[in-house]
């Protein structure tokens, strides 16, 4: 097994601990090596952190993984108090074991390259519960030649020459140490899936929870996650823009084309049409209720910039301003805090706002825009004018809600929903990442 090898397996299992790891990547981080060096644990480690990890929190994940996967400690084999003496009987005990000389050179490197070979030829990455750790580390010890090595024990011990029963010891020591070194392997290498496992669960939850309750500890994952999901979806609909680009045969131009070439079709041409990218304005609701969802929201559309065009934000309560300069000029979090300071937290007034929206940019809406609305459509029972959705459904290629409460509370005390919703393309519940992840890949199709 070639010094590359370990690094080939280390990265499939840094993709099951949740490092996303494309092809280019682990070639990059082959092409970084290659000029560093595979001899020094800690310069691999901060080699691979810098090509690999893109986040904190892949960060946080790849050394996790690192550590589990190539753990150094070296005081398992602590000095003996024995020590092995050069003899007949040691010469024969070495030829009768391969991992006896290693054991009686201290030969670490050795010995930690083998017990990796040992784990990849049991398949330690299918280690799933606690129970397997005892039958996983007798596998890789077996894997390693531990019947030979209780052979050439078994030899020493029998053995009347000088200095045999110390190498014997010498070796029971180190064969103890050794199993150790399996079991910690396993282990860790458990513990390393289960993590793992807990994050997809923990993602998976996260996904479909609420966004009203989610917890403050949470937020930072949210937002990773909202980040993935919006990258997801602007690589999907870049294919799907990739493909429709290309369009379908034109049979007509193409004959024509290939007349020099007696009619082979060495040159295709294909009819082609222009596809543009939607063009996307969003009304966020920030008041008390719906602030987190709008958060999100901005968040999403906002790392979808490659997919959509002519991207324009505004942001409501109780009047309503356009915050498309600020989310480009700052940090999400610190355009979300200024916007907050602004205008975050207050009563909502649907109508005012919807009002000045319509003063001052209903000329922007036309047949290529998407208007998406996030809120709850409770207009403090002022009025609620409806008109001007009615106005941008005309004029508009669609009209999405997004409404974080259920339509059972739909028209419900002050909520003016139906009004709206009547003029709306499509009005929907949207109260968890799952539920914002299918809204706006509807908008991208």
């Amino acid at each position: 097994m070639s010094v590359r090898e370990p690094i080939h397996r280390f990265l499939a299992a840094a993709r099951r601990a949740g490092v996303r790891i494309s092809t280019a990547e682990a070639i990059d981080a082959f092409a970084a090596l290659d000029l560093v060096g595979f001899a020094d644990r800690t310069t691999v480690r901060d080699t691979l952190g810098i090509v690999l990890a893109k986040t904190d929190d892949d960060r946080r994940r790849f050394e996790r993984a690192f550590d589990a996967y190539f753990a150094a400690d070296g005081s398992a084999f602590a000095p003996s108090e024995d020590s092995a003496v050069e003899s007949d009987a040691i010469a024969e005990a070495t030829r009768r074991s391969e991992l006896a000389r290693m054991l009686i050179d201290e030969d670490l490197a050795g010995i930690v390259l083998a017990l990796h070979r040992a784990s990849e030829a049991v398949d330690l990455q299918h280690v799933r519960i606690f129970t397997q750790i005892n039958p996983y580390a007798r596998r890789i010890l077996e894997a390693m030649g531990i019947a030979e090595l209780d052979d050439a024990i078994g030899y020493l011990r029998g053995s009347q020459a000088t200095g045999a029963a110390a190498a014997a010891r010498f070796l029971e020591q180190r064969r103890r140490a050794l199993a150790e070194r399996a079991r910690d392997m396993v282990e860790r290498r458990l513990g390393a899936y289960a993590e793992a496992e807990r994050d997809r669960l923990h993602d998976a939850f996260l996904r479909d929870v609420r966004l009203t309750n989610v917890d403050r500890r949470d937020v930072d994952r949210m937002r990773t996650l909202v980040r993935a999901m919006a990258r997801r979806l602007a690589t999907r609909y870049g294919r799907r823009r990739r493909r429709a680009r290309r369009g379908q045969l034109d049979a007509r131009h193409t004959i024509r084309r290939n007349v020099g070439h007696d009619g082979i079709p060495f040159t295709i041409v294909w009819k082609r049409r222009k596809i543009e990218k939607p063009r996307v304005i969003a009304l966020c609701d920030v008041s008390g209720s719906v602030a987190p969802i709008a958060h999100f929201l901005l968040l999403f559309l906002y790392t979808l910039n490659e997919a959509v065009s002519g991207l324009r934000s505004f942001a409501f309560s109780s009047d309503l301003i356009e915050v498309s300069t600020i989310l480009e000029r700052e940090t999400i979090d610190d355009a979300t805090a200024q916007i907050m300071r602004t205008l975050g937290f207050r009563s909502s007034d649907y109508g005012r706002s919807l009002a000045t929206f319509a003063d001052g940019w209903m000329d922007v809406v036309d047949r290529k825009t998407t208007v998406v609305i996030l809120g709850d459509g409770r207009s403090n029972y002022g009025n609620p004018r409806a008109d001007v959705i009615k106005a941008m459904y005309e004029r508009a290629h669609r009209v999405v809600w997004l409404n974080p409460e259920y339509p059972s509370s739909w028209g419900t005390a002050d909520s003016e929903m139906w009004r709206y919703a009547a003029h709306c393309h499509v009005a929907t519940v949207c109260n968890r990442l799952s539920d914002l992840e299918r809204a706006i890949s509807g908008l991208l199709r």
